[in-house]
């Protein structure tokens, strides 16, 4: 067995292993935080060490180094503690595609699949789940057409978010209607209850009519706009993820308000989310100088949304179903003929956590067959 060197550093509080799979000194606290040993880790996999009962100046009683395996016995309570190298210096793989950024031209691989597929095979439903996380949107084929069908289909991978709107609604023409999504008005690229904290995450829409002319769905990449006007408009895109502005819904059964920047940003500065509603916005309040480069920013996103070459459109027929992450993508529709014909859709919510919980969960389960995840 071939032995390296092991250097602790009390002063720094750091184990030094002389090791090419761990180039970064390991800080004691962390490392002994990090001990997968039964009393350390419940069977389930939860972890039964308490953080803070590990003193801030723990440090190892000996360390030895024998092949990949590092062993420390602790100063404090004389733990034992075993680690693999490869666990420790290597770089946890990515539990997830990073999202394609896309435009029109991404409409014939659009992540679709046939619904009596997805439920009865799971590396389908699997390829499909993982497209729709990859770009923020899919279709679905073949969904028996009939009424609540929407949150069934949202229930084979998530849970469906139940909102004042009920479990499921329709989306078709009535007289005097509260949500303009009700009329057969055309409807700009949007994103769903921007004007609810927290927003629901996915939105699932089904075809049960469509005699009426028109009424095509657009869908727009929200993270390709956020891009495009961030490197056009730097300033005002900064304006535009930095100051909030108030989206507002209301009828006789709710009132619901919430205040947030058009782009939400990571720690890192990517683009986490965007929330665009321009039926449900308030104008901006802040500084009439912030309020022109905020303007030409928004501006510039808005004639993005309607520009073709960054849209795809879908015809649904009675029994296809499109999916959007409400975070993302952006969703309009072309205005329809309400009196020469129907267009009759439901829909319902459902968060994205479900649906990425089930991708991780099929892709061990198809491990675990021998089959393996694509």
């Amino acid at each position: 067995m071939q032995t390296a060197t092991v250097t602790i550093d009390l002063d720094r509080r750091w184990t030094i292993v002389d090791h090419p799979l761990t180039p970064q000194p390991l800080p004691h606290q962390w490392l002994r935080h990090h001990c997968h040993c039964p009393q350390c880790v419940h069977p389930s996999g939860q972890r039964l060490l308490d953080a803070a009962t590990i003193a801030p100046d723990v440090h190892p009683a000996s360390a030895t180094l024998e092949a990949d395996e590092l062993e420390v016995v602790w100063s404090t309570d004389h733990h034992r503690s075993r680690y693999r190298l490869t666990e420790l210096g290597s770089p946890r793989p990515p539990t997830r595609e990073a999202p394609e950024l896309w435009d029109a031209s991404i409409a014939p691989r659009t992540p679709t699949a046939d619904h009596a597929a997805i439920c009865s095979q799971p590396h389908v439903m699997l390829d499909w789940l993982v497209g729709v996380d990859r770009l923020g949107f899919g279709v679905l084929r073949g969904v028996p057409v009939s009424d609540g069908e929407v949150a069934r289909v949202a229930e084979l991978f998530a849970h469906v978010r139940t909102t004042n709107y009920g479990r499921w609604f329709d989306v078709r023409a009535v007289v005097d209607p509260t949500n303009l999504a009700n009329s057969s008005l055309g409807l700009p690229a949007h994103t769903d209850n921007p004007y609810r904290d927290p927003v629901p995450t996915l939105q699932l829409l089904h075809c049960l009519q469509s005699s009426a002319g028109g009424g095509d769905n657009v869908l727009v990449d929200g993270f390709r706009v956020a891009a495009e006007v961030r490197a056009a408009r730097p300033e005002g895109f900064a304006l535009l993820a930095s100051r909030p502005v108030d989206f507002v819904y209301a009828d006789d059964d709710a009132e619901l308000r919430a205040s947030a920047p058009l782009v939400e940003l990571d720690q890192s500065g990517k683009v986490r989310a965007v929330r665009c509603n321009s039926r449900s916005m308030a104008p901006p309040d802040m500084a009439d100088d912030e309020l022109v480069a905020w303007y030409d920013a928004f501006s510039l996103w808005c004639r993005m949304l309607d520009d073709p070459q960054l849209q795809v459109r879908i015809h649904l027929e009675p029994g296809d179903l499109f999916i959007v992450d409400n975070r993302r993508v952006l969703h309009g529709r072309t205005a329809y003929d309400s009196s020469g014909g129907t267009r009759h859709l439901q829909g319902c919510y459902a968060d994205i956590d479900g649906l990425r919980s089930s991708i991780a969960v099929l892709r061990r389960r198809l491990l675990h067959t021998g089959e393996a995840p694509r």
